[in-house]
């Protein structure tokens, strides 16, 4: 069956991109061309995933953890997000997709942080597909936060215990307003979460493959939301 927007059941994609270094690696080349390579694919894939009808595209770009590898991947990869964040959102942008981020803002360069705000203004009123871009971000830092928040409202006396629920909480996280992922795929064959969207993938589908991401396109993305599509959701319920 050709996979359309009118038979495509997912709404809410996110992926877990790995696999950029291990793809360069493979091929004598720097760690940095498998990025750039990488910055390539999301472009493709974001445009694949409009014409198939996903409503929002969540991807993890760049995690709390990553701070942690050597000065001069960090620099590189800070430096790969600039001129991400200065051309090749361009052509995102003009396709009526609204740009969201999502992490430790606090933690980018000012200007990196200031680039991301005015990106997030211009594209606000777009009524395409949202992009959500996971930079600096991990889960359980995103929970605290959260939690920081609720015991600060009820503290102030703006809302009481008995007022804390599910919905409540969810809205104090970054992705407030977005529906709960459908489907999380990782590439490069790894098998874990990497402290992505722990709470809101509580019932979401998952897809393990051994491409690298460089490798990733639509073709593949197809098959897995065919995938997807014949799988039976039941939250629970016999």
């Amino acid at each position: 069956m050709v996979l359309t927007k009118e038979n495509n059941k997912l709404q809410h994609l996110a992926i877990i991109m790995d696999g950029n270094g291990r793809w360069a690696t493979k091929r004598g080349l720097p760690r940095s061309m498998g990025h750039r390579k990488g910055a390539e694919v999301v472009k493709e894939i974001t445009r694949a995933a409009g014409e198939l009808g996903i409503k929002y595209l969540t991807l993890y770009a760049f995690s709390t953890e990553n701070w942690n590898r050597s000065e001069d991947e960090v620099k590189t990869l800070m430096g790969l997000l600039r001129d991400y964040l200065h051309s090749d959102l361009k052509e995102i942008q003009e396709n009526n997709v609204r740009i969201r981020f999502i992490g430790e803002r606090d933690m980018l360069d000012a200007d990196i942080s200031k680039k991301m705000a005015e990106i997030e203004a211009e594209t606000l009123r777009n009524e395409g597909m949202t992009l959500c871009i996971a930079l600096s971000y991990g889960s359980r830092q995103e929970i605290v936060s959260a939690v920081k928040k609720t015991a600060a409202l009820v503290k102030e006396g703006d809302i009481s215990l008995n007022d804390v629920d599910v919905k409540l909480f969810s809205d104090m996280l970054y992705t407030k307003g977005m529906p709960d992922p459908d489907l999380v795929i990782r590439t490069s064959g790894e098998q874990r979460i990497s402290n992505y969207l722990l709470w809101q993938v509580a019932y979401a589908e998952f897809f393990f493959t051994d491409v690298l991401w460089p490798d990733f396109n639509k073709k593949i993305l197809e098959d897995i939301i065919k995938d997807f599509n014949a799988r039976e959701r039941r939250y629970g319920k016999a």
